[in-house]
C-alpha cells in the first residue's frame, strides 16, 4: 500500500510537468502524422501551404519541359535534316573547290608545291622589272635584248629580206619562214587568250605587245619566237661553230630577258620554248616548195594571176 499512495503524487507531479507552457509542443501530435482533417487543415496553414507551393513549382517545370521537348526534337530533326540540303543557309552544300582545298590529293599538293616554287624563283629573278630594283640600271639593254626575240620584229624583218632576196632558194626559205612566225604567234595569243595567267609583278602591255596580242604570261611569246627561229636557222643555214653558238646563247637570253623583267614565270619561259620547239618541227612537216612560195609572193604583191 505504500508503494500505490507514493506512485500517484508522481504521476501527477509528472503530468503538472506536462501542462507547462515550454513543454506544451509535446503533447501535440506530430506534423503528418494523426486523423486525416486535422492533417488537411493544418497543411493549409503550415507546411502543407509550403509544400503546396512547391507542388505548383514543379507542375510548372514539368508542364515547361513538357513543351520544351517537342522543340528540342525539332532542333534535332532540322540539324539532322541540314547535311542532306535542307535549311536555307545552314544546308547549303560545300563547293567542290572548297571540299579539294579542305583534302587535297597528293596530286594537288605537289603541284601547289612546285607553283609556289615557280612564283617565288621568279620573283627573285625579277631584278630589272623596276628602275628600283636592284638591276635597275641595266633595264634599258635588258628590253634591248627582249625586243630582238620580238615576233614583230622578225616578222618585219623577214619581209624585208624577201622583197630583197633574188633567189629562189632564199625565197622559200624566208617564206617559210614568215608563215612559222605568224602560226606562232598566233598560237601564243590563243593559249594566253585561253589560260589568262598574268606574271609575277603587275606591269602594263606595251605597243608591241599589244600589237602581237602578247598581253599575258602563259606562254612566253618571247621566249617561243627565239626557239622556233634559232632552230630553224641553225637547220637551213650553213654557220660556223661560233655563230652557233652565239645563235643559242641568244635563245636563251632572250627567254630570261623576259623572266629578269618580271613579264613571265619560269614555267612561262620552259614552256615557250618547247611550244617553238614544236611550230618549228610542224612547219618542216608542212614544208611549202618553191613553186608554192612564188605563187604565195606573187598573191602579195597582187603580181599573180591565175591564168599565168
Amino acid at each position: 500500500m505504500p508503494s500505490t499512495h507514493s506512485s500517484r503524487p508522481r504521476a501527477r507531479d509528472r503530468n503538472n510537468v506536462l501542462t507547462r507552457p515550454e513543454f506544451m509542443s509535446l503533447n501535440q501530435p506530430l506534423r503528418g502524422s494523426g486523423s486525416g482533417g486535422d492533417n488537411n487543415g493544418r497543411g493549409g496553414g503550415g507546411s502543407g501551404g509550403s509544400g503546396g507551393a512547391t507542388g505548383r513549382r514543379r507542375g510548372q517545370a514539368k508542364a515547361q519541359s513538357s513543351q520544351e521537348e517537342p522543340t528540342g526534337n525539332g532542333s534535332k530533326d532540322r540539324n539532322n535534316k541540314e547535311p542532306d540540303g535542307g535549311g536555307a543557309a545552314g544546308g547549303a552544300k560545300i563547293p567542290e573547290e572548297d571540299c579539294m582545298q579542305l583534302n587535297p590529293s597528293f596530286k594537288g599538293i605537289v603541284l601547289g608545291s612546285l607553283l609556289a616554287i615557280d612564283i617565288s624563283l621568279s620573283k627573285r629573278m625579277g631584278v630589272c622589272a623596276y628602275t628600283s630594283s636592284p638591276w635597275g640600271g641595266c633595264r634599258s639593254m635588258v628590253t634591248l635584248l627582249a625586243v630582238t626575240g620580238h615576233g614583230i620584229t622578225w616578222i618585219i624583218g623577214t619581209i624585208v629580206c624577201l622583197t630583197r632576196s633574188n633567189t629562189l632558194a632564199g625565197q622559200e626559205v624566208l617564206v617559210n619562214l614568215l608563215l612559222a612566225l605568224l602560226l606562232n604567234m598566233l598560237t601564243v595569243a590563243g593559249v594566253q587568250r585561253l589560260i589568262k595567267r598574268k606574271g609575277p609583278y603587275e606591269m602594263t602591255p606595251g605597243f608591241l605587245d599589244y600589237v602581237s596580242m602578247d598581253v599575258y604570261a602563259f606562254p612566253a611569246a618571247h621566249a617561243s619566237q627565239a626557239a622556233m627561229v634559232s632552230k630553224f636557222l641553225l637547220s637551213h643555214l650553213v654557220l660556223a661553230v661560233p655563230l652557233r653558238i652565239l645563235l643559242y646563247l641568244w635563245a636563251l637570253l632572250v627567254g630570261a630577258s623576259r623572266v629578269m623583267l618580271g613579264r613571265h614565270h619560269l614555267t612561262d619561259m620552259v614552256c615557250g620554248y618547247a611550244l617553238g620547239l614544236f611550230h618549228f618541227s610542224l612547219m618542216e612537216s608542212v614544208w611549202l616548195p618553191s613553186s608554192t612560195c612564188q605563187t604565195l609572193i606573187s598573191m602579195g604583191t597582187l603580181s599573180w594571176s591565175p591564168l599565168g
